[in-house]
């Protein structure tokens, strides 16, 4: 991120940029991964949520932080928009260097609860991992290649991938409207900065909103589909008004701030569906990173149909968009049916019916595939 604000050329953008996607990769499906070894089933959404409202804060903040540094033109012989990389990015580096020290990767090893508290945490976990009831499995039994098999073939995972797209490619039509409209609205480019910032403030609310009630009901496909809805109803509203921004710059603004009410919830929702509907540590860190993996696909989709020769009015993309949204809200629906079916199907089997059939060790290997394993709504 630092080095950014000091390439040259098209050649350095492209070293920094490859050296910042590398580890980044990984970031996002680490993080949803620890959330799970801390948190149950039933407490992940909010908490998978918390963490992502990051996200649409760094967004509403960003704006503000990079009017302040703007200030910094020409100080130093630098510019502008260099300062922005230089200083936002040491602040990333200097957090880097303290995560080691700061975050444990397990209740078990932290310095910051009492031995009752990691005592209580193991209960939970033990309760959570059971095998014998929840289909989970020591991943030290199975290669990971077999699990990596699992997780490519797992039909479930491609349907969270479609899910996923509902908030990955809108999220491109937030990003080239909030342009276009606030600049409709003919202010200046250090306040249009300004007025980035409720959008993605009430992104920020909505996810968290979503998130605590989704653990408080213990159900994941309803929020996820409301939030969806949310997208569809924002998409319909700026369509018809692309055209002309500025005659309308209230509803598409409003309009805006829909499409993040939707797109920050369905985020955590979805990741955290994922991680609640795989059985296993090896194959949830794994599931929870193929289905980020599919997740990007969409922002790869999201970035090719919104077509320079379409611009300011983007039919294309905003179409597009509509359709994955839509596209989401099926995906959702047919896992929510797909896991009612199967979970309905496990309930008529008997004790002796599964005993008769598999030994313990088949038990503790088949995860979420376990007559035990009951798959979260």
């Amino acid at each position: 991120m630092t080095l950014h604000g000091i390439v040259q050329n098209y050649g350095g953008l492209l070293a920094v940029r490859l050296a910042l996607g590398v580890p980044e990769a990984g970031f996002f499906p680490g993080a949803v991964y620890l959330c799970s070894l801390w948190y149950p089933r039933h407490m992940l959404n909010s908490r998978i949520a918390l963490f992502y409202t990051a996200s649409a804060l760094a967004g509403a903040f960003s704006g503000l932080l990079a009017y302040a540094i703007a200030k910094l033109k020409g100080v130093g012989g630098i510019a502008a928009w260099r300062w922005i990389f230089l200083l936002e990015g040491a602040a990333t580096v200097v957090l880097g260097l303290m995560v080691p020290f700061i975050l444990p990767d397990h209740a078990s090893n932290s310095k910051f609860l009492t031995e009752e508290e990691k005592k209580y945490m193991a209960i939970v976990a033990g309760a959570q991992d059971k095998s014998a009831h929840s289909g989970q499995h020591d991943s030290t039994d199975v290669s990971k290649w077999k699990v990596f098999k699992a997780v490519v073939t797992d039909w479930q995972l491609y349907l969270l991938g479609i899910v996923y797209w509902s908030n990955t490619v809108p999220n491109y039509a937030l990003k080239f409207a909030m342009p276009t409209i606030i600049k409709a609205m003919g202010y200046s480019s250090s306040d249009a900065q300004l007025l980035s910032v409720p959008p993605y403030i009430v992104g920020a609310i909505t996810a968290c909103i979503a998130g605590l009630f989704s653990d408080r009901f213990r159900k994941r496909m309803p929020f996820i589909m409301v939030a969806q809805f949310v997208i569809i109803v924002a998409l319909v509203i700026i369509m018809p008004l692309r055209h002309d921004i500025k005659k309308y710059m209230g509803p598409a603004y409003l309009s805006i701030c829909l499409i993040c009410a939707g797109v920050y919830p369905i985020g955590p929702g979805t990741n955290t569906w994922c991680a609640n509907n795989t059985a296993g540590p090896a194959k949830r860190a794994m599931s929870v990173a193929f289905v980020i993996s599919l997740c990007n696909v969409g922002g790869i989709i999201g970035g090719y149909i919104f077509l320079d020769s379409e611009k300011p009015h983007f039919t294309t993309g905003y179409a597009g968009s509509l359709g994955f949204a839509v596209a989401g809200v099926i995906g959702a629906g047919v896992l929510e049916v797909a896991y009612k079916r199967i979970n309905a199907k496990r309930d008529n089997y008997t004790k002796e019916e599964i005993d008769a059939k598999y030994t313990p060790k088949e038990l503790a290997q088949l995860g979420d595939r376990s007559p035990y394993f009951r798959y979260m709504l």
